[in-house]
């Protein structure tokens, strides 16, 4: 594995040129049906295979701060506070109060309306202020008002945008509507950076997984990215090595390097390591970085603190050591 990214905002490139043109439905459905079917037989083969294998001590402390720098520490829930988000924010700039050498996350996701407190909050530390919009998780909304949450997050300072698909389209064949929705909200996110979320335990099979993901990257997505969080499946290893497969070859076939996030149900350690073994052998080393691969999921970082101190000291400290999330 690489060293661990230093500290500070990650910088996500800008979009490259891509040589792939959708100048309409047929277009788009002709670079989509030239896409092999998946193995999932294979697919899980290779995903149960790669979740086997051990990292050496130091390996493992250098991946784990890794993992730390990949982490958007996320509030989303009806009962959020200012005083929640500001708790959230002091813990992704210092994510052990005791310890300054452990490095920031890479962003903090709230809603649109308390992107202003993140903002209060965060300052000039270098993380990043997500926020999810599209009518988040449903995303059933017109699309002059799914423009307007973006927007308005945009306007109050978010760095970056997690949009959802519209999965009802996409399961229903209109395939150019969820392609032409993500081109107006990256249009909409000026110089935010546009997080796609599949949903990928709503879209069957895997085929469709991997549709989905090149529409998105063919739609100007920066990062592809599992799920709500909101559901009863979320990410998954198989579904998101088969989603590093698509942003490989997307990078082979345009130049454009797109990251790709697992959000939802990723709480310990050992399955984050697992993660960066998939990340590393299926899209190769240049992912490893919080610019080309996210954690959604809160609950992992206290895990991931837990271990790092004890991979420091031999011993584990109290789980309420690392409250405020």
């Amino acid at each position: 594995m690489t060293s661990v990214a230093a500290h500070g905002r990650p910088e996500l490139p800008a979009t490259t040129s891509r040589p792939v043109r959708i100048g309409s439905e047929h277009d788009l459905r002709s670079t989509l049906g030239g896409l092999s079917g998946v193995d999932a037989v294979g697919l899980e083969a290779r995903a149960a295979k790669l979740g086997t294998r051990s990292l050496k001590q130091d390996t493992k402390r250098a991946a784990i701060d890794l993992a730390i720098t990949m982490v958007d520490l996320t509030t989303l829930e009806g009962a959020d506070t200012t005083g929640k988000v500001r708790a959230l924010c002091t813990k992704a700039m210092r994510p052990d109060a005791s310890d300054p050498s452990v490095p920031p996350v890479a962003a903090v996701c709230v809603y649109p309306d308390l992107v202003d407190v993140a903002v209060r909050t965060l300052g000039t530390s270098g993380v990043n202020i997500a926020s999810v919009a599209t009518a988040f998780p449903s995303g059933r909304a017109s699309l002059a008002i799914k423009l307007a949450d973006v927007r308005e997050a945009v306007a109050a300072g978010a760095t970056e945008i997690d949009m959802v698909i519209d999965r009802g389209a996409f399961l229903s064949g209109n395939i150019g509507k969820v392609f032409d929705e993500i081109v107006a909200v990256k249009e909409a996110c000026g110089a935010a950076h546009l997080k796609v979320i599949l949903e990928t335990g709503e879209l069957v099979t895997y085929d469709n997984v991997r549709r989905a993901s090149w529409i998105a990257m063919l739609a100007g997505a920066d990062f592809i990215k599992t799920s709500t969080g909101k559901v009863g499946v979320n990410a998954t290893i198989p579904v998101t090595l088969l989603m590093l497969e698509a942003v490989r070859d997307f990078a082979l076939e345009t130049g454009a390097v797109i990251g790709v996030k697992a959000a939802g149900g990723i709480r310990t350690t050992k399955d984050a390591l697992k993660y960066l073994v998939v990340v590393n052998e299926t899209a190769g080393s240049r992912w490893l970085s919080p610019d080309f691969f996210r954690f959604g999921a809160s609950s992992l970082l206290n895990d991931l603190l837990m271990q790092r101190t004890k991979q420091a000291t031999g011993s584990y400290v109290r789980a309420d050591r690392f409250s405020g999330d």
